[in-house]
């Protein structure tokens, strides 16, 4: 069974990819990731502000404080080059995860400045990553910010990083731009190499008790492939020389035969490794080689893209035909209007 495939010109022996998580601060899991079949691993998330927030944290300690005692003045403050700043400890887990490895590392960044995408993107590449993943998290909550704006950012970015670095850059999408289709476009022609859909962004929740905003991350589902499955059938064969990820709501087999139907190079794993262990990759893997065996498939480029919306003449108008159907066939509680 072939299930070789490209991603962002690398070549993988599967397209089971683990996306960021938690799970890549440790050699020891992402060696069992890649001992249950992973083809490739993304790094947890570099965050700028969190590299900022911590020389500022640093720099409040050593120079700036009291210590009530003039006469000895800063001999007792310890050096600064005793602790461990800026992307270091990440540079380090990728270099140690470069070295434990066999499978490429994609390295994720999330920075706030143009200097800080530029800086961290170089040090990246100099560690060794074979790939970076933009995650650029923006909330446009800026209510005067046209989109053209908010789009244009995103592509700036990617323009600068491009410029700066040798290594693919793949780009995690939000599902929020009016016209993804062409934003897509737009950031190939731009230079990215592939696209990830779609990203989570992270939503805060009300305590009703305390009257207060609290953090709240809840784990994907199943469901929630389907919007990027769209998508990707949509894009399959209409972009050259992109790579197109699924990311988001990954959870069995059954997840990455579709999205794999629907066009995608390779699906990313999160939560249901965060669930069930590193094996569940094995699992996932073992359900598609089944499958395939099943429906006489020799290779996964057999099943890529078969199910696109190439295979179907008018993809919005079968939507909303096949919408009308559901909501016909529903049966709704006495006194629902819909």
């Amino acid at each position: 069974m072939d299930l070789t495939t490209k991603y962002l010109g690398l070549d993988l022996k599967n397209p089971l990819v683990p996306s960021a998580s938690p799970l890549s601060k440790s050699v020891d899991q992402s060696k069992q990731l890649e001992d249950a079949g992973a083809s490739a691993i993304i790094m947890y998330s570099l965050f700028e502000e969190a590299i900022t927030a911590d020389a500022e944290t640093m720099n409040r300690f050593l120079n700036h404080q009291d210590t009530g005692f003039a006469e000895i003045g800063e001999s007792i403050l310890p050096d600064w080059q005793d602790f461990s700043t800026g992307a270091e400890p990440y540079l380090e887990n990728l270099r140690a995860l470069k070295e434990a490895l066999d499978i490429p590392v994609i390295a994720s960044l999330n920075g706030v400045t143009p200097s800080g995408w530029v800086e961290h993107g170089r040090e990246l590449q100099e560690a060794g990553a074979d790939a970076l993943e933009l995650n650029v998290y923006y909330v446009a909550a800026d209510i005067d910010q046209t989109g053209n704006v908010v789009e244009e950012r995103y592509l700036e970015i990617l323009r600068t990083l491009k410029n700066s670095i040798s290594i693919p850059i793949n780009m995690k999408l939000s599902p929020t731009f009016s016209s993804i289709g062409n934003m897509v476009q737009r950031m190939a022609a731009a230079g990215a190499d592939g696209v990830a859909l779609f990203n989570r962004f992270y939503q805060p929740d009300i305590n009703i008790d305390s009257l207060r905003l609290q953090p709240s991350l809840h784990p994907s589902t199943s469901a929630e492939a389907l919007l990027a499955m769209r998508w990707i059938a949509i894009l399959y064969g209409r972009i050259d020389n992109l790579s197109l990820g699924a990311t988001g709501g990954i959870h069995t087999a059954d997840d990455a035969i579709k999205l794999l139907l629907a066009g995608a190079d390779v699906v990313h794993l999160c939560s249901t490794l965060l669930k069930h262990g590193a094996g569940q990759t094995g699992v996932i893997l073992k359900g598609i080689e089944q499958w395939m065996e099943d429906q006489g498939f020799e290779s996964l480029e057999d099943v890529r893209g078969r199910v696109s919306a190439l295979a179907v003449p008018n993809p919005a108008e079968f939507e909303r035909a096949n919408y009308v159907n559901i909501i016909d066939s529903y049966s709704f509680a006495p006194g629902v209007m819909v």
